[in-house]
């Protein structure tokens, strides 16, 4: 490995007008996001799924890098190329999701990621496939005694260790620290937890050396949660993720990009696009990695059927090319008629 390798991965993925698309969805995810279309999830119709999105013209235009599920490597576009060689072609980063998913870490119904073991010799099998960056996922819970100190210093210590790995076999690691938006609690509340969860991540990931400028971090908003009575609105949303970032994110990191976490695809247009119109100054380039936010629309329009991927792929850019406009500033409501 060489940090000129790292640092070109940078350079390709930090991209003024561009974010990341997250299709990394596991197999009960991508059954889940199938079954509301009423589609039944096989290897073939996850594929179909897959392609829809990742053959979509003029991708790059918008997308610069995309998270991909081990699966997804081995798969091919209706064109018969390999996914991640379809998405280099396109000038656009492929990735991989290396986490395996969460087990329960204590009584309190509390996770953890699991992953670490073994992840040396799995990078290096990804590798040969042209993947160049890499994902991993903690999740942290808001109630009345959640998220724990346990569940906070464990899940840093791993996402550090995750990411020092990566960057030794040559990936660029992204960082995600998810607070849910489930639940009732305050804008202020998902405040001060994040404040904690982002405050433990950078301490680890400073103890184990993981380089900073390499890294690219994938944090959820600082927002009320789903089922909150007053929920905040989007100048507050702006405001507060804005703080707590600035007092949180060492200035080297070069990118941040934004997860979606279960808001709607326009809320989180419109959240995004109101932190770059504050007129902060920001440190770093803020952008998207969205999952559902970016094909929830796409894959309504889909429905599973070959006659509708033309209707599917246009709603899938229209979000992508409003997300584009959201990182620049530049993206009103009107555009969402």
């Amino acid at each position: 490995m060489t940090n000129q390798e790292l640092k070109q991965t940078i350079k390709d993925m930090v991209i003024v007008g561009k974010g990341i698309l997250a299709a990394d969805e596991g197999l009960k995810s991508a059954a889940k996001r199938l079954a509301a279309i009423n589609v039944e999830s096989t290897e073939e119709t996850r594929r179909q799924y897959r392609n829809l999105i990742l053959s979509a013209p003029q991708l790059e235009n918008y997308i610069v890098g995309v998270i991909l599920f081990e699966e997804t490597l081995y798969q091919k576009s209706n064109d018969g190329v390999l996914f991640p060689e379809l998405l280099a072609k396109k000038g656009i980063v492929p990735g991989i999701k290396v986490d395996q998913g969460l087990a329960d870490l204590n009584d309190s119904g509390e996770k953890y990621t699991k992953g670490l073991d073994g992840l040396g010799d799995r990078l290096e099998v990804y590798k040969k496939t042209g993947a160049r960056f890499t994902k991993w996922r903690a999740v942290y819970n808001i109630s009345e005694n959640t998220p724990s100190d346990e569940s906070i210093k464990k899940n840093a210590e791993d996402l550090a260790k995750y990411a020092k790995i990566c960057q030794e076999h040559g990936f660029v690691p992204i960082v995600e620290p998810e607070v849910l938006i489930d639940g009732t609690h305050s804008i202020e509340t998902c405040n001060k937890v994040t404040d904690k969860v982002l405050k433990a991540v950078f301490e680890a990931l400073k103890k184990e050396n993981v380089a900073l400028d390499c890294t690219i971090l994938k944090p959820s908003m600082v927002i009320s949660g789903k089922e909150a009575d007053n929920r905040a609105n989007v100048d507050e949303v702006a405001k507060q993720t804005i703080k707590i970032l600035k007092e949180n994110v060492p200035a080297e990191l070069p990118s941040i990009n934004f997860l979606s976490g279960g808001q709607t695809p326009e809320e989180s247009t419109a959240h995004l696009n109101r932190i770059h119109t504050l007129g902060e100054e920001l440190p770093w380039y803020v952008s998207f990695s969205y999952a559902r936010a970016l094909q929830g629309p796409a894959l309504k329009a889909w429905q599973g059927k070959d006659e509708n991927i033309e209707a599917g792929q246009r709603e899938f850019l229209k979000r992508a090319k409003l997300n584009s406009l959201a990182t620049q500033g530049k993206y009103t409501e009107d555009m969402e008629k």
